[in-house]
């Protein structure tokens, strides 16, 4: 492959930003997605000019735990992205994921254009109007401002750790749900 088709096809990524709880268990399951080439632990949307674990933990940054998705939208594309967002974490708890609390830990999605944008609208709307959850899904939908890349022992975590108590009580219900509700989406080594 020659240097300028090389460039050409890192021209075709897109990006996708989600803070769905702990970016632990979201990393774990877009990583296993089709389509997606990069998936980075980080913090966004918040005031704060820097953003590291020990900052984001107090909830004072306004920063939230995001997973950043650079993904190829021949391949996925960004309601699909959505759809399993939706379908692996809890989008009706207010600044809460299971035991984890606080605005760090809140629903959101971080949209990067006005098409990203509308989608998150629609499908938000759709969900609410469908009945699947029982309660009003409280996800807001964020112009995308600066991404902080959370420290190296965030990267991949769920692969480095698989034996870290968290870890595993946390993490395989939203792998079931996904493979359960996603199979054809998986990339071949997790299937």
């Amino acid at each position: 492959m020659n240097h300028e088709s090389r460039s050409n096809e890192a021209t075709e990524f897109a990006l996708a930003t989600f803070g769905g709880g702990c970016f632990w268990c979201t990393e774990a399951v877009f990583l296993r997605l089709k389509g997606v080439h990069k998936v980075e632990s980080g913090y966004s949307g918040g005031t704060a000019e820097t953003a590291t674990y020990e900052q984001v933990s107090t909830g004072q940054t306004g920063h939230v735990e995001v997973i950043q998705i650079t993904y190829d939208p021949a391949i996925i594309d960004f309601r699909e992205l959505l759809d399993i967002f939706f379908a692996t974490h809890d989008p009706t708890t207010l600044n809460r994921q299971g035991n984890d609390i606080g605005t760090q830990y809140r629903s959101v999605i971080f949209y990067h254009d006005e098409e990203q944008k509308a989608l998150a609208s629609e499908v938000i709307q759709k969900l609410d109007k469908s009945g699947k959850f029982s309660k009003p899904i409280v996800t807001t939908i964020e112009p995308f401002t600066a991404f902080y890349k959370a420290e190296e022992y965030h990267q991949n975590f769920f692969a480095r750790n698989p034996n870290q108590m968290y870890a595993r009580v946390v993490i395989p219900p939203k792998l079931s749900k996904l493979e359960k509700g996603f199979a054809e989406r998986l990339k071949a080594a997790y299937e």
